[in-house]
């Protein structure tokens, strides 16, 4: 059968180019070996169109990191040829994103001045090279299973804080006033101070640039958006002498090839906190695009193998001038749109990068800042999605509340200090739930043996009097030990029942502590309130440990049962015999 799926997708994608199983490994990426020529048109055509998206939002990106415009042709370079290479994920695009670059402007905003290009820098390749650095040591570590630690109401919740950081950030540049930039509430009232400064000329440009990358968007999607806006605002610098009504663009860029640019270790020290958060975030991105846009057939990326082709992304860009980098959602999802078979639509993205450094830079620098800021922002906000967070509250109010508070992490503490808001909440989430599981009191469905918890929607569920039918769920461990034990205390003295069975098939593992306090409560309750204990569905771990401690001498064979329905009619045949 296998055979036969194998012929079938030889004759639609052609053979591959390396066929020999027996052949010696060769010493380029093992894509290239499975590489198969019918990729080769629609990879081509899907690179070139993702560069004519990812080369113009680089650049914004780059202006939202407060560095030089040409580091994101440098960034849209060299990480991403290096993934292309390395990478696990076929479609994957790393260059940057919205979410890195804020958190890369808030590092370097503590150790370099906006005023001091050289020294800005030298800084982004220490953060870069600390960002890069780490991800290999996590991949060393193996520590891939980290991507589960934010969850998602928490992740939409800081991408949302993120959002309106941006935004707020950009909107300066639509209005062309200027002021020293702070937190975000500085920055609002601010705008609102410096309004009567406002450049009309700046808001003609920014508004039309908005109208048309949106217009675009709705009735174009496959249309390379960004770059029509960039061309535009170019083409119209030149025509109506733009800068003489006060419209800023954005100066010189340098022609040629990425300068070398070494980290500096003096700048180590005060980047690594930066640097481990940024870290996490490009991981979680690149993971999240990967995975997201992975179709069937395809492998899956790999978390591990990830955090090194990453890490190496990073490490080699910044030696050569690129802020630190990861997969994006959007850029990976026109890659796939467009036609992406394989890593190599990354590397035709790459080499349009280097011939725009190359030829075209010169046009770069023609082009308002109003522009670069209207592409941020119409590709920002959607990190802002209601829609999410209305989902979330109507599954659950709790994890809605946590995605509010990872939104007001990042508007009100910062974007880096956001990070560790939105894990701070991920694991008190985690922590919340297992220490407070589920306890249920079960009935049967009439006519069958299926026992669910009992509920208003089921009041017809049988019940038998003098048994209580109870069933927790999950990992039962000392942190929550003593709260299931209060919890099945108030359930047992309520009804006074003669049995409690207590149905254990959704607890995995059953902690030593816990296993004592339940050994204790089986003693008491036989003792002092006359309640026999029995006890259901035990998983062969959890029955070996009961047989092994005092509880199972107490209970022996007679009070433990295979399912709750073998347990109910031995209650009932006991009670018959009474």
């Amino acid at each position: 059968m296998k055979q036969e799926q194998s012929s079938r997708r030889e004759k639609r994608n052609g053979p591959p180019l390396r066929r020999s199983a027996g052949s010696v490994r060769l010493p380029f990426p093992e894509w290239i070996g499975d590489y198969r020529a019918a990729w080769l048109r629609p990879d081509i055509i899907a690179g070139l169109t993702l560069a004519a998206v990812v080369i113009p939002k680089a650049l914004a990106y780059a202006t939202i990191a407060g560095l030089p415009v040409q580091v994101g042709l440098y960034t849209a370079f060299v990480p991403m040829l290096i993934y292309a290479l390395l990478g696990s994920s076929r479609v994957l695009s790393v260059s940057t994103t919205t979410t890195i670059a804020i958190l890369v402007a808030a590092a370097l905003g503590g150790v370099a001045s906006a005023n001091d290009p050289a020294s800005l820098l030298t800084a982004s390749a220490t953060l870069t090279c600390l960002v890069g650095a780490i991800l290999i040591v996590a991949r060393l570590l193996r520590l891939g299973f980290i991507a589960n630690f934010i969850s998602e109401p928490v992740l939409i919740g800081f991408k949302a804080g993120i959002g309106i950081v941006i935004v707020v950030d950009q909107v300066p540049k639509l209005l062309g006033i200027h002021f020293q930039k702070g937190a975000l509430f500085h920055n609002l009232l601010a705008i609102v101070h410096e309004i009567p400064q406002t450049s009309w000329a700046t808001v003609a440009v920014g508004a039309v640039m908005i109208v048309l990358l949106v217009a675009m968007e709705r009735f174009l999607p496959r249309a390379p958006a960004p770059l029509v806006a960039v061309a535009a605002g170019i083409a119209a610098v030149k025509l109506f002498a733009l800068p003489a009504y006060g419209v800023a663009t954005v100066g010189h860029v340098p022609t040629g090839l990425p300068p070398f640019t070494p980290p500096d270790l003096q700048m180590v020290t005060m980047l690594w906190p930066p640097a481990l958060g940024i870290a996490l975030m490009s991981f979680t991105e690149s993971i999240a695009a990967g995975r997201a846009f992975a179709q069937s057939g395809e492998p899956t990326p790999q978390p591990n193998r990830e955090l090194l082709s990453t890490g190496l992304a990073n490490l080699g860009g910044a030696f050569f001038g690129a802020m630190a980098a990861g997969g994006g959602t959007t850029q990976t999802a026109v890659n796939r749109l467009s036609g992406g078979r394989s890593q190599l639509s990354g590397l035709v993205t790459s080499l349009a990068a280097l011939g725009t450094m190359l030829v075209l830079a010169p046009l770069i620098g023609l082009m308002p800042e109003a522009t670069l800021a209207a592409v941020v922002i119409v590709y920002s906000i959607g990190l802002i999605k209601p829609a999410e967070f209305r989902e979330i509250l109507k599954v659950r109010r709790t994890e809605f509340i946590w995605a509010l508070v990872a939104l007001v992490g990042v508007a009100v503490v910062g974007t880096l200090e956001g990070i560790v808001v939105a894990i701070i909440v991920s694991l008190a989430a985690l922590a919340h739930q297992m220490s407070d599981p589920p306890v249920y009191v079960l009935g049967r469905k009439p006519g069958t043996n299926v026992f669910r918890p009992r509920s208003t929607d089921n009041p017809a569920d049988e019940t038998f009097p003098g048994l209580l039918m109870l069933r927790p769920q999950g990992r039962i461990f000392f942190a929550n030990a003593m709260r299931v034990g209060e919890k099945l205390r108030l359930l047992i003295a309520e009804p006074k029942p003669k049995v409690v069975v207590l149905d254990l098939s959704a607890v995995f593992d059953f902690e030593y502590t816990a296993l004592k306090m339940l050994t204790d409560a089986e003693r008491k309750i036989r003792e002092e309130q006359g309640v026999v204990l029995w006890l259901v569905g035990l998983n062969p771990d959890v029955l070996a440990m009961v047989r092994r401690c005092p509880l199972g001498e107490a209970l022996g064979n007679d009070r433990m049962f295979f399912n709750m329905d073998m347990a109910v009619a031995r209650y009932q045949t006991d009670q018959a015999h009474d």
